[in-house]
């Protein structure tokens, strides 16, 4: 168990250094993520999605706390991400709470719990605080967060030569 909390600490470590090659060697292959932003993603997609945050991050800094390791596999962690928002220019600080699956010494699950209506109210300003709470305006934030993440991922394999 004490490996566990060994992982989530090196995880969130790189994360405060933006350096996702670390946080994406904590994950397993056939990661299983999700959140409120961008919905379910696995494997690549999960580990390309933090190649994107960190690679697009202005003004930020990520503080982590409370590791508790509910038994053998599963455990949960407190983290504030504070940074300035790219497309409005405006500072979020979100309070998240992390449920993460472990199995031989990588996250293999994980999970970040945080209320959306928040994040978009201090991301999104007015249109945010008074349609944050809607299932319109939440899946417009998710669909745009994919639309952004699909572009990092074409952007990024374009790049690439499998010769």
């Amino acid at each position: 168990m004490e490996r566990n909390t060994e992982v989530i600490t090196k995880f969130y470590s790189a994360f405060q250094n933006l350096d996702y090659e670390t946080m994406n060697s904590c994950y397993s292959d056939d990661i299983v993520f999700n959140d409120p932003v961008f919905g379910l993603l696995r494997g690549d997609e999960a580990k390309c999605m933090w190649e994107m945050l960190c690679k697009n991050a202005r003004d930020f800094s990520l503080s982590f706390s409370t590791i508790e390791l509910l038994d053998e596999e599963y455990a949960t962690c407190k983290w504030v991400a504070t940074y300035t928002f790219s497309k409005t220019g405006r500072k979020v600080v979100n309070n998240i709470k992390a449920y993460m699956l472990l199995k031989d010494g990588k996250i293999i699950e994980h999970s970040d719990a945080f209320k959306l209506s928040k994040w978009a109210s201090q991301a999104l300003g007015l249109k945010g605080a008074l349609l944050g709470w809607s299932g319109y305006m939440k899946k417009k934030i998710q669909q745009n967060a994919r639309k952004s993440l699909i572009k990092f991922i074409e952007k990024k394999n374009a790049g690439f030569d499998p010769a």
